[in-house]
């Protein structure tokens, strides 16, 4: 029971019999139904009876406006389009779930919306789990009486379940949802099962005043609504259909994601939710909120009727799920045949088998697969070896070995991890790191802006591996779009992108430029003694020699300027040249070994209106000594030798001359 129905409860508790005419019950009716119990809500506020909008979409709600009138259960829940508009009350939900009261939270508005609600004249269940089970209690003159379980048997709740528009009675037995509360029922019901409400049926001569502790009646129907996929190529993939009310329609997409409709998939005993699109046609369908069903009420309870756009459409894999996991494409394997699921033994599963499934099931590449990831084996477990070959649409396609395996030992239940789809992108920029945000869930859309998205986005840069943010922006369309929608709560929870994502038409969209807009710039060396640099990390250069470091990049943009930084052991240096054929040349006529250390290019390019940079790898330029200085001086002292040599030859022949 939610809390907005507990807090009228509490508060309709209070209202007394005697001052039922100044109670706010009497600012509510049902108009133009059967009884006071059916027909199109309207209120009463400031002395005027208005159709109410916006309220009562699901059973749920509904069960608010039926205890107000002090009518029994909700049967049924409708709305409709009717023109022109008219003037409404609007009544605020979330007011009244503040405490605050009925008239209170009511508004004045106009719509076209009309809401028709069905509550049962005389049969209430009370403190159930679901508007389909509880404490059964019976009205008349007025007044609510409890059943004792000796006066009412399986045909009488039978005429009970039908009445409320459940299914049929699984459970009959006293106390199951509480004590007897006086005044009791004084006689035994004698349904015959065919009649459409219990005061139809014949009753007992007898008379009751009192039942024993714990024999006040407490029924259990089935829920009556059942879900369906048509039109797909399997019964597991269609447009999702509901059975409420004992019609057949499509279901509307509000705001559902690929994590909402799981539940949707497990109840139709198929594998795991691999994508939810759309059909565009307007139909008249239900409508469910996602919101409700995981708070783990019934799909009866949370379905609205009404025309609706888009239908959703709903693939499940059919033969394939993963359990306990962190996300749709991760958990422990499971297959499906003949009606039941039976766990893998990890010896029967290899890595050409993972990756048929993790395609199935519309997930990236398997990352990951390892025994007991999650949880140990169950039973029953797959009987034979998987011998996939890798290219198969499905697991079950896959050839199987002829050996039979009827246990698993412990911690060895394949589990597997897929990695994420790449179901991202940026698109219509200069590069691949540039330009609006784009999901793919079936098709690719864009995604519409939001704040907590715009206070995200650097996460969206690492995904796509370009590095950190550098910008973005939220710009406005001219045309309204097809876009997706991601939940916040959904994506802070952990969850993948694509398990996120709804169907919504916005003009706003978001705009990325990651750091990684601008591809890496190329540096090269080359000196005067012919020693080019190209791949190597530096360049050996002479003493006194010219050399040359280039910058360039491969064309993107045009313009620019190159920023030639050089780091030596002790001080940095800065040169600039305009980016010409998008390239800059940088001349040292001689080197000297302070030109010793470590240059790198940095690209500065101004572009949709930022400053954007790129720097190159380093490249170190070390400078030795010149060896045509060396040469020289080998020859000058080779002349010098020469010299002293002839000179001293010179001065010995002078000097024997003179002897003789």
């Amino acid at each position: 029971m939610d809390h907005l129905l507990v807090l009228l409860l509490l508060w309709s508790s209070g209202v007394q019999a005697e001052e039922k005419h100044n109670s706010e019950s009497d600012d509510v009716r049902l108009v133009g139904g059967a009884s006071h119990c059916a027909g199109t809500l309207e209120l009463k506020h400031l002395g005027e009876w208005r159709i109410v909008s916006g309220y009562a979409r699901t059973l749920k709600h509904a069960a608010i406006v039926c205890q107000l009138l002090d009518c029994g259960s909700a049967v049924s829940v409708e709305w409709r389009i009717e023109t022109p508009n008219t003037p409404v009350w609007k009544m605020k939900i979330e007011c009244i779930q503040s405490g605050s009261a009925v008239r209170d939270c009511v508004t004045s508005d106009s719509s076209r919306v009309i809401t028709s609600v069905t509550c049962a004249d005389s049969v209430r269940l009370l403190n159930g789990s679901s508007l389909c089970s509880g404490r059964l209690e019976v009205k008349s003159n007025q007044s609510w009486s409890s059943v004792c379980e000796a006066d009412f048997d399986q045909q009488d709740a039978e005429v009970v379940c039908k009445e409320l528009g459940c299914g049929p009675p699984l459970a009959l037995q006293g106390a199951l949802y509480g004590e007897v509360e006086a005044p009791v029922w004084s006689k035994e019901f004698q349904c015959g099962g065919h009649e459409s409400a219990l005061l139809d049926c014949r009753s007992s001569g007898s008379a009751r005043n009192s039942c024993s502790p714990g024999k006040a009646v407490g029924l259990t129907c089935s829920e009556s609504d059942d879900v369906r996929l048509v039109g797909g190529a399997s019964r597991c993939a269609g447009i999702l259909e509901l059975k409420h009310l004992g019609e057949w329609r499509p279901m509307y997409e509000s705001g559902w994601t690929l994590k909402d409709a799981a539940p949707i998939c497990e109840h139709l005993d198929c594998g795991s939710a691999v994508s939810l699109q759309e059909t565009k046609p307007l139909k008249f369908g239900w409508r469910i909120k996602p919101d409700c069903v995981q708070s783990r009420s019934t799909l009866r309870e949370c379905t609205a009727s009404g025309y609706y756009n888009p239908i959703m459409n709903l693939t499940c894999s059919d033969s394939v799920r993963l359990l306990n996991g962190s996300s749709l494409c991760s958990g422990r394997l499971e297959v499906k045949s003949n009606q039941s699921w039976s766990s893998v033994c990890e010896a029967d599963f290899d890595q050409q088998d993972a990756e048929v499934v993790c395609r199935e099931l519309g997930c990236g590449p398997p990352s990951v697969l390892q025994g007991a990831l999650y949880g140990e084996v169950e039973a029953p477990v797959w009987s034979k070896e998987f011998q996939c070959g890798g290219h198969e649409s499905a697991l079950l396609d896959c050839r199987s070995s002829g050996s039979a395996r009827n246990s698993c030992s412990p911690g060895k239940a394949v589990g597997l991890t897929c990695s994420e789809p790449d179901d991202v992108r940026l698109v219509g920029g200069a590069s691949r790191c540039a330009g609006s945000l784009e999901l793919k869930l079936g098709e690719w859309r864009p995604v519409e802006a939001s704040e907590w998205i715009l206070g995200k986005a650097a996460v969206i840069c690492e995904h796509l591996h370009c590095g950190s943010l550098d910008y973005v922006e939220a710009r406005n369309e001219s045309l309204l779009r097809s876009v997706w929608r991601l939940k916040p709560d959904c994506v802070q929870s952990g969850s993948a992108l694509r398990e996120c994502a709804t169907s919504e038409y916005s003009l706003m969209i978001m705009n990325f430029t990651c750091s990684d807009l601008l591809i890496q710039p190329n540096i090269h060396a080359f000196s005067m003694d012919g020693v080019s640099e190209a791949q190597q990390q530096g360049l050996q250069v002479s003493s006194r020699s010219n050399f040359t470091i280039s910058c360039s990049i491969q064309p993107q943009y045009p313009g620019g300027s190159f920023q030639l930084t050089f780091t030596s052991s002790n001080t940095t240096y800065s040169y600039t040249q305009p980016a010409v054929n998008h390239s800059a040349h940088f001349l040292f006529p001689a080197a000297e070994p302070a030109h010793q250390g470590n240059y790198s290019c940095v690209y500065h390019i101004y572009v949709f209106s930022h400053n954007f940079s790129s720097e190159s790898r380093l490249l170190s330029v070390a400078v030795s000594a010149s060896t045509v200085h060396t040469i020289t001086g080998v020859v000058l002292l080779l002349i010098l030798l020469i010299v002293i040599t002839a000179l001293y030859f010179s001065w010995k022949a002078s000097r024997e001359q003179k002897l003789r």
